[in-house]
């Protein structure tokens, strides 16, 4: 649930300050009648997202165990990619995209209403895929490709809830917020949690007999962490620790670590030092 939470509410603030970057650009130009233009296209966002999410979940059902396997590894693996680029561009990006999206906003709106929908649907769009691809494999880390799904699922919708508040409070200038600051934290979590996915994806690929070494195991401490005590669900919930790991599930889990958090390091060093041409004209809540 934690885990969770924190995905859903890094996913959902960054969607939730497009939103607001892009209504506060059309209030502050005097263009409110084009505020329909934004919501409609974010609520064609959100139904597609929400529909995708829907598809991944019910969509395997039916399959043989190895099918379903091989398709949530797969999948497990490609929400790892993409929120790891994703994770990489905002460490630089965070600073600049509030000028981005206004610049998109100006030309789409010289260009008709309708592109203004497509501009809003994209950018919103984008963030919700990854988040339910992201989410769909992270609960399904955290709860070993069961149904019993609940508490992950509640999680994220508290963390996305959260998400709506906070960029609301922005909105209205009651809260003041350091997007350098809390993607560059949250970035650094989301790496762990995705070194996890990317271990369970490579769990589910040895299950469905495509990669070898099922029962060679890097390390067993069953007989020290049993795995019903609580530490060790908030470990498996929050990192997909396993006390008993394979070879290729921890070799994966450590190198995605070395390559990706150095860089992400580095990404955030040149984001810092890299000037901003947009700080000035950010929503009143929006600090970079």
């Amino acid at each position: 649930m934690l885990a969770n939470y924190l995905v859903g509410l890094r996913e959902g603030l960054e969607a939730s300050l497009v939103v607001v970057i892009l209504v506060a650009h059309l209030v502050r130009t005097n263009r409110r009648e084009l505020l329909t233009s934004i919501w409609l296209g974010v609520g064609v966002a959100v139904a597609i997202s929400l529909a995708f999410g829907a598809l991944l979940t019910f969509g395997p059902r039916g399959l043989t165990f190895e099918a379903q396997e091989i398709i949530g590894g797969c999948l497990s693996i490609l929400a790892v990619g993409f929120v790891t680029w994703m994770v990489l561009w905002m460490a630089t990006a965070a600073r600049g995209l509030s000028g981005e999206l206004k610049g998109h906003v100006d030309a789409a709106a010289l260009a008709g209403r309708g592109s203004l929908v497509v501009v809003a649907m994209l950018a919103v769009g984008r963030e919700g895929l990854e988040t339910a691809l992201f989410l769909w494999a992270a609960t399904r880390a955290a709860t070993g490709g069961s149904q019993s799904a609940v508490i992950p699922l509640v999680g994220a919708l508290l963390g996305l809830l959260t998400a709506v508040a906070i960029g609301w409070l922005v909105y209205r200038g009651a809260l003041r917020l350091n997007l350098a600051r809390f993607f560059s934290w949250t970035g650094g979590f989301l790496i762990l949690v995705a070194a996890g996915v990317l271990s369970y994806g490579v769990h589910d690929l040895q299950e469905a007999g495509v990669l070898p070494g099922l029962n060679t195991l890097a390390f067993d401490v069953s007989n020290v962490i049993d795995p019903s005590t609580l530490l060790a669900t908030v470990l498996k919930g929050v990192f997909n620790f396993s006390p008993a790991t394979t070879v290729a599930e921890a070799f994966a889990w450590v190198a995605y670590v070395i390559v990706v958090l150095p860089l992400f390091v580095r990404r955030l060093r040149a984001g810092t030092t890299a000037p901003s041409s947009s700080t000035a004209s950010t929503p009143s809540g929006v600090s970079s």
